[in-house]
């Protein structure tokens, strides 16, 4: 039986679902493993958006609370908002009030990436005030601590990330992730597949 491991995010400009993608290629590359993409359901109105210059959302299937039940491991995925998750990724965790009640994430190994507009933007404050959604419903935080390497200590390129979970810099929208913040997000969707497949296997 495959280990099911869904990514779920939200993504304003794209930042976080290139991320999100690059998870997925590492979470997939893992054997045994099925890796999943999910967006989580937009808030806003078409005409805000519009006057935000967002892009049209990708393709990727909308999620709705109940199907995180069935994966063995959950990768989250959201821009900050002053140090915090996106209002639109906290609605959706508002709507899993069904799911605590039942306890059915209850030691599910769960791990979180991001993006921040600027260095001092919320690489850090963005997953550890995230970390409260996942403890009130009995998560297992995976944090990728410095697992990544010399990757972890570059200090001559600008990098998002951090030991929480890979990360991006937006800056003014206009700058994507680079090939070091991609491979950081491989990293992190492998090594949170083969935990969360050694979890699965001793349960």
């Amino acid at each position: 039986m495959a280990t099911k491991i869904y990514i779920v995010y939200y993504s304003m400009y794209g930042h976080v679902e290139k991320l999100a993608e690059e998870i997925k290629n590492g979470a997939a590359s893992v054997e045994g493993v099925e890796a999943k993409l999910w967006q989580v359901p937009e808030t806003l109105p078409e005409e805000v958006l519009a006057k935000m210059s967002a892009p049209p959302k990708s393709n990727v299937p909308i999620i709705t609370p109940n199907e995180l039940a069935e994966a063995d491991g959950v990768l989250l995925g959201f821009p900050t908002r002053f140090g915090m998750m996106a209002a639109q990724f906290k609605a959706f965790l508002d709507a899993t009030g069904g799911l605590w009640r039942a306890q059915q994430l209850a030691g599910k190994p769960a791990g979180i990436f991001y993006s921040t507009g600027s260095q001092g933007g919320g690489q850090e404050t963005t997953p550890l005030t995230a970390i409260t959604q996942l403890a009130h419903h009995g998560m297992i935080f995976v944090p990728i601590g410095y697992t990544f390497g010399a990757g972890m200590f570059e200090m001559e390129k600008v990098k998002g990330g951090s030991p929480y979970g890979a990360g991006t810099f937006a800056g003014d929208g206009s700058r994507a992730p680079t090939e070091l913040e991609q491979e950081l997000a491989f990293h992190q969707g492998k090594y949170f597949a083969l935990i969360a497949k050694k979890l699965k296997g001793s349960g």
